[in-house]
């Protein structure tokens, strides 16, 4: 697909300067860009690009830079958008619907357990398995090798991406991505040891809920509840790599990055974000609205909203000092 400057400014409501017949079919960064791509800006380092970049067009955000100056140059189109990484975002969306169109249909080889009603708009790949009881929204999308248990439901628009797995029981809302891997109500990790010292495995009988507009990494496992649910509330985002213990709540918007794990019945308050590999202990809560930085170690709860680091994590600008200190200590 080709678009225009004049086009892409209508589109995003973007103040154009230069060259309002540019043409793009692609995307790059700004250093390495050539005329038929386009490129963003959103950070005064990479003003100096300007001068030498080859981008057919440039979005900036308009905080950074007045374009009076740069309106003569003839090759070139800047548009000044109010967040020139939101543009850029809602661009690639339009080019990865071009990209990668929903599909329709049942492919064969595949498994439809009798009576699960298959929208007209849906897919259902090669070699997916779809079992009883089976309730699908409008515009589902279930690549090959999906698998898809007993009495779940999954909302409209949502899309599981090959070898995804969803055990019996469990909820996926609308509008939701799983993408290859991801593990869906597994059992959680419950043992008891009984007289003679040998673990015990105790039942999960619960299920996992996950709410509207949420994403899931890669090979990202979430563990069905002992009893009740796990939940992922609304708009969470869990990178590749994250595992979600049993009857864990995590909270609307949370972002949780690669390789974060939550220990069991925690529960993580709205507008989190984990960094990658921070950890969390079992049975305790996060407020809203806390960062904790990577490889941060939370074994009690956090009551205060906030950012922090370390182990335990402790506030960061406290922990940024004591590691000065840390290294100051060694040096001696």
């Amino acid at each position: 697909m080709t678009f225009s400057a004049q086009q892409i400014a209508l589109l995003l409501g973007g103040q154009l300067y230069g060259n309002a017949g540019a043409q793009v079919s692609d995307v790059a960064p700004v250093e390495s860009a050539q005329p038929h791509q386009l490129s963003f800006i959103t950070d005064e380092k990479y003003l100096p690009c300007l001068e030498t970049t080859r981008a057919g067009i440039v979005l900036i955000s308009k905080d950074l830079k007045d374009l009076k100056d740069l309106k003569d140059l003839k090759d070139r189109a800047f548009i000044l958008v109010p967040n020139a990484r939101g543009a850029m975002a809602q661009l690639l969306q339009i080019a990865a619907k071009a990209m990668n169109p929903a599909r329709r249909g049942v492919e064969q080889p595949s498994f439809v357990a009798e009576g699960v009603e298959i929208p007209d708009d849906a897919y259902i790949g090669a070699f997916a398995y779809v079992g009883k009881n089976v309730r699908l929204g409008k515009g589902v999308q279930i690549y090959p090798q999906a698998y898809i248990g007993d009495n779940v439901t999954i909302g409209d628009n949502t899309v599981l991406y090959a070898g995804a797995k969803v055990y019996y029981n469990c909820v996926i809302g609308a509008n939701c991505i799983l993408h290859a891997g991801a593990v869906i109500g597994a059992d959680g990790f419950g043992f008891e040891p009984d007289a003679e010292g040998n673990n015990r495995k105790i039942p999960q009988i619960g299920n996992v809920v996950i709410e509207d507009d949420v994403e899931i990494g890669a090979n990202t496992t979430i563990d069905r509840a002992m009893m009740g649910s796990t939940i992922i509330r609304r708009n969470a985002k869990l990178d590749n790599l994250v595992q979600i213990g049993h009857n864990v709540e995590v909270g609307t918007s949370d972002f949780l990055c690669a390789q974060v794990g939550i220990a069991g019945s925690s529960k993580i308050g709205s507008h989190c974000i984990l960094a990658g590999q921070a950890g969390v202990a079992g049975h305790i809560e996060i407020t809203d609205n806390c960062v904790f930085g990577a490889q941060s170690g939370i074994p009690n709860s956090v009551r205060r909203p906030g950012t922090y680091m370390g182990y335990p994590a402790i506030d960061a600008a406290t922990w940024r000092r004591a590691v000065v200190r840390f290294k100051q200590s060694g040096q001696k």
